[in-house]
């Protein structure tokens, strides 16, 4: 891609953009597509490739390349492709993984990220029995109301009710973070590059701070690349 010099993108869609491009070793003008994957592995829709071959210009077309959802450039070092046991076509979820999991969140994401998606019921079945659940539930002080005086107040837990937030506003929860917006974890390898693989690889990365790098007391450091690091209160 670094023959390519982007000039302006002249138009985008749900699944890709459009830059206009000059060739910097013909200067000839061209137009590439950046294609959007929800995962790096997937390979290239059919619907794109259908689409190259029906262009009037097909001819000149050099190669096809795999593009992620952003470039390298403005995502960092790719982070690495992992063998989820999961991804198969006929695979499913480990039931003991997704508790483990759900404990791990319980114990120590819970004080910072919300899950407000998420209800109790969702782990009947899943990662607990349903008596295990109503016992979990019962534990929890749910707000609800107004009452007919126009009061609120609390209750037990019911399985219909959502995971409870750790903040009661954003403004809140940014004051406790030094200015972060912890974010939710409902659909979190949805809603970040590479999915999975990513949220993986940042949790995981975790290590000293490169040389010639200060890193402030309040923080934490994962590695990104050798010239710098990411933080986190």
């Amino acid at each position: 891609m670094d023959q390519y010099e982007k000039v302006e993108k002249i138009g985008e869609g749900t699944y890709g953009v459009v830059y206009k491009a000059r060739d910097r070793l013909t200067n000839e003008m061209i137009a590439l597509k950046k294609i959007r994957l929800e995962q790096e592995d997937e390979g290239v829709p059919s619907t794109a490739i259908r689409e190259i071959f029906l262009h009037p210009g097909f001819s000149g077309i050099l190669s096809l390349a795999t593009l992620a959802s952003a470039d390298e450039a403005e995502h960092g070092l790719p982070c690495p492709i992992y063998p989820w046991p999961h991804k198969g076509i006929l695979s499913s979820y480990d039931h003991a993984s997704i508790r483990r999991g759900h404990q791990v969140y319980q114990q120590v994401c819970a004080s910072c990220h919300s899950m407000s998606l998420v209800s109790y019921r969702d782990l009947v079945g899943v990662a607990y029995t349903e008596e295990e659940t109503k016992a979990m539930v019962a534990e929890v002080e749910v707000v609800d109301g107004p009452n007919d005086e126009g009061e609120m107040f609390t209750r037990p837990g019911k399985l219909s009710d959502r995971f409870p937030q750790p903040y009661p506003n954003e403004q809140a929860a940014r004051f406790a973070n030094g200015g972060a917006y912890p974010p939710d974890l409902s659909i979190i390898t949805k809603a970040r590059h590479n999915g999975q693989n990513y949220v993986f690889a940042l949790l995981t990365g975790y290590c000293d701070p490169p040389a010639g790098v200060l890193i402030p007391d309040t923080s934490n450091a994962r590695r990104d690349d050798d010239d710098g690091a990411e933080f986190r209160p």
